[in-house]
């Protein structure tokens, strides 16, 4: 789910395979996708205002324009599973492609790039843009924190706990890095001198998923638990 620019909400209906929004005056749209089962998942607006998406089942890039035409751009694996996707500095679409173990990249116009990663079998899933500019991504089988740059550079940084699977990321303050640890139960920080801070989620098993990041610096995480839970640090 996303707010855009003008604030209406944006988010994909996977099984439904469908693109909805939630005006601010709380009229629902729904746009459906053009090929059965694509499974839409990571949702990201465009520098001129049109949602782009991913088809994890379809291998597919998706977007939505304001007239509400869907274009689609098909990956060059048949089999890459796009999950988070972020609009980068460079202005440019950034996913990650999780069974193809790349960060893919599209242009306005469709063009695409593909950046192996290093570690094989990393399994790229969460994504976010930097305070740096560049993208940032967690690897939940590589056990690492990934940082790619807009010319494709990429840096991997070693998660303290085996196994912790690392699901989703987002930019806190400063050039701080906020991320789940779905396996280990834990909320991690990478800070700006690349070093790594663990906090135990109180609810045993909780299984964090989502996390985002408020105005006045605290972190929010969805657990799989449901409930919500909030990280604030002391100041």
């Amino acid at each position: 789910m996303i707010i855009s620019s003008i604030g209406d909400i944006w988010f994909t209906e996977n099984e439904s395979n469908k693109i909805g929004k939630l005006t601010t005056a709380g009229i629902f749209t729904e746009y459906s996708l053009p090929h059965p089962n694509s499974a839409p998942y990571g949702i990201a607006e465009g520098l001129n205002g049109d949602i782009w998406f991913t088809e994890m089942n379809g291998n597919r890039i998706g977007r939505l324009t304001a007239e509400g035409e869907i274009h689609e751009y098909e990956l060059p694996n048949k089999a890459s599973y796009p999950s988070f996707i972020t609009l980068g500095s460079d202005n440019a679409l950034w996913f990650t492609e999780n069974q193809n173990n790349t960060i893919g990249k599209i242009t306005e116009s469709g063009e695409i790039t593909e950046y192996p990663i290093p570690t094989p079998g990393a399994g790229p899933v969460g994504l976010t843009r930097g305070n740096d500019d560049s993208l940032w991504f967690v690897e939940i089988m590589g056990n690492k924190i990934g940082k790619i740059t807009i010319s494709g550079e990429i840096t991997e940084y070693d998660i303290p706990t085996p196994n912790a699977r690392p699901h989703a990321i987002t930019a806190g303050a400063e050039t701080d890095l906020w991320f789940t640890e779905w396996g280990a139960n834990k909320i991690g920080r990478l800070t700006r001198e690349q070093s790594f801070e663990e906090y135990p989620i109180k609810t045993s098993n909780g299984e964090p998923h989502g996390i985002g990041c408020d105005k006045d610096g605290n972190v929010w995480f969805a657990l799989e638990c449901n409930k919500i839970g909030k990280l604030s640090l002391l100041k």
